[in-house]
């Protein structure tokens, strides 16, 4: 008989979604497994591209200084069409490669996927998770017992999984492990477990067993674009193989993506024609690297291009853009990544569309698991990430089919203009960089009062700013007070403390927040910390040499620590401008709660806080104390 398990949250693979939701999770201490089919982590190509709102996202776990360190950062965007005189290609322009003015990272950085997910690796490994390898689903079912999935404390998904040896798995051509299993060592080498979980996450790639098994289909289309890839290190005189460089040729299109260390990527359109297989689908056996190297070769001249060494990785793909009609089925098993939205690689959002999917579920998922939310909370992960999933594959077709079309000359004056293709890239850059991601209204983002703070659009991430511990004067980034812990932050712009009438207001805050009606009070488990659930900070505007942290009300003030103004810093560098940028006035303040993701998603003035305003947004998915 096959063993059984319980499990809070399984799941099942290991990629860039698959880390990040499995480290988010383990960090905040739920009972998670994560499973992968691969017998151990990706060595070589893959995704590479990790974009300013994501490097933001790395930060508030703690993790992006090893990102930054080992990664090759892209500052600019170069762009390259055809010389007049018919002789190759010539820069047009060059641009910031990131034109996201409110970017805390004004750059992106390019590492090897093997690396990005050993940095997750590493983290989960310090709060006691590993990935299991190599394991494959065999079978999931969800139980249709009503009450059972009404029930916080039931197991209602149930996973088969075979646990395989390495020869168990049959290799493809070009080394991929696949999920089929040869019978003749199926028994002697591989053994069932029965897994019984709350939630499920399929972070399993494409070709997801999850999405397959559920049923749930993808709307979309593949097209009739096709590319190769190489990651290698090549001998040029282009002077701009260090920089991410849009390259339109008469020869077909490329693109350069700098890596780690004297790495290149080149993304090469394949630009002959490829004979149809009998599915319809392109038939891509006939693209070898070599030939993939030679269009590159082709469509860079007349700089010289050479590759002395073997290509570190190649892949061949035909651009398809696709998107999973359900992100969740029964809010019992989800999928995130590659398993739920397909597009081209070129604009950099696979690897950090996953990544970010992960990082939207993981909180929700702790909250519900420790009974601090409803189990509503977990409907607003579709409504949010499929969204955004559309728009980003709409933005992918018009990027895609720029790229691939031919530029504009003298015989092609319909083609591609690099006005038309560099504006496209430039007006997209908030979408691009993941900046200007914005969730819709839903029961925990509610933009009623955005007026009190236009500079924090509510559905945003919350903008950097540099502001001043009072305590001590050290300056600090407010975005490193808003970290990935699951807890909500409750900022409180309070104005100036010193002001007679403004203090009237701030202790009124404070005695609020005391009673055992607040939502502090409310909505944190009995016996539990003051700060378990919720993380309160003030941000004043007294001057540095004026401020006193005792000047916040004690139950305002939960620490010392947690007291801030908007002041210059003391080296003159930063600060003063949070008030600002906000679009906050001094005079009245406001109350800003931002998500444990990091979004802004509610905004009220500090007089609504004692009559109740906060307890009642709370109150539409929290679950209070009493219960």
């Amino acid at each position: 008989m096959a063993p059984s398990s319980n499990v809070d949250v399984l799941i099942i693979g290991a990629g860039p979604a698959g880390v990040m939701a499995g480290n988010a999770l383990a960090s905040a201490g739920v009972n998670v497994r994560i499973v992968d089919k691969r017998p151990a982590k990706v060595m070589a190509g893959q995704a590479d591209g990790i974009q300013p709102r994501t490097i933001e996202v790395f930060q508030s776990y703690g993790l992006a200084r090893r990102l930054i360190e080992r990664g090759n950062q892209m500052h600019s965007l170069a762009f390259y069409n055809p010389r007049k005189d018919g002789k190759g290609v010539e820069r047009t322009s060059r641009v910031p490669d990131v034109t996201a003015p409110s970017a805390r990272y004004r750059f992106e950085v390019t590492l090897h996927q093997g690396e990005i997910e050993a940095i997750f690796l590493d983290s989960m490994r310090e709060h006691g998770l590993e990935v299991e390898r190599p394991i494959v689903p065999e079978s999931i079912e969800i139980s249709e017992d009503v009450e059972e999935l009404a029930s916080k404390d039931s197991y209602p998904v149930k996973v088969v999984l075979r646990h395989l040896a390495d020869a168990t798995l049959e290799t493809a051509p070009n080394g991929v492990h696949t999920n089929d299993i040869d019978p003749a060592i199926e028994s002697s080498s591989s053994s069932l477990e029965t897994v019984h979980a709350k939630y499920v996450l399929g972070a399993d790639g494409a070709h997801s067993f999850v999405r397959g098994s559920l049923g749930i289909e993808l709307e979309g289309e593949h097209t009739d674009h096709v590319w190769g890839v190489v990651d290698c290190v090549p001998v040029t005189d282009f002077p701009d193989i260090r920089n991410r460089t849009a390259i339109h040729s008469d020869f077909g299109s490329c693109m350069i993506i700098p890596r780690e260390g004297d790495k290149v990527r080149l993304y090469v359109q394949i630009a002959e024609e490829l004979q149809v297989d009998e599915h319809g689908r392109k038939d891509r056996s006939a693209v070898t690297p070599e030939k993939v190297m030679e269009m590159a070769k082709r469509s860079m001249q007349p700089f010289n291009l050479e590759f002395p060494d073997k290509p570190e990785w190649w892949t061949c793909y035909v651009i398809g853009q696709r998107v999973a009609k359900n992100f969740s089925v029964k809010e019992r098993v989800f999928i995130a990544g590659d398993a739920c939205h397909t597009h081209s690689p070129k604009a950099g959002q696979g690897m950090n569309a996953s990544m970010n999917d992960s990082h939207n579920l993981a909180w929700k998922l702790a909250h519900v698991l420790r009974g601090w939310a409803s189990p509503e909370l977990l409907k607003t992960y579709e409504l949010e990430r499929r969204k955004y999933a559309r728009d980003l594959i709409d933005f992918d077709k018009k990027l895609a089919d720029l790229f691939s079309g031919k530029a504009v000359t003298t015989e092609n004056a319909t083609g591609v203009s690099h006005k038309e293709f560099q504006g496209l890239l430039q007006s997209m850059g908030g979408f691009t960089s993941g900046i200007g991601i914005q969730y819709a209204p839903s029961l925990i983002t509610d933009p009623t009062a955005q007026s009190l703070a236009p500079g924090l659009v509510i559905g945003q991430r919350f903008l950097p700013q540099v502001i001043i511990r009072v305590a001590d004067t050290r300056p600090y980034e407010i975005q490193d007070l808003l970290v990935s812990d699951t807890k909500w932050k409750v900022v409180f712009f309070v104005g100036d403390p010193k002001e007679e009438k403004q203090q009237a207001v701030i202790n009124a805050v404070g005695e609020h927040l005391l009673c055992s009606k607040s939502f502090a009070r409310r909505f944190t488990p009995k016996g539990a910390a003051q700060d378990a659930v919720f993380t309160l900070l003030t941000v004043s505007s007294t001057s540095k040499d004026d401020a006193d942290y005792t000047d916040i009300h004690p139950g305002l003030r939960t620490h010392w620590s947690k007291a801030f103004t908007d002041d210059l810093a003391i080296d003159g560098r930063a600060g003063g401008t949070a008030y600002t940028t906000y679009g906050i006035n001094p005079s009245s303040g406001a109350v800003v709660c931002c998500r444990p993701d990091g979004y802004v998603s509610f905004v009220c003035s500090l007089q609504d806080v004692t009559s109740g305003r906060l307890e009642e947004y709370f109150g539409c998915f929290m679950v209070g104390a009493s219960a």
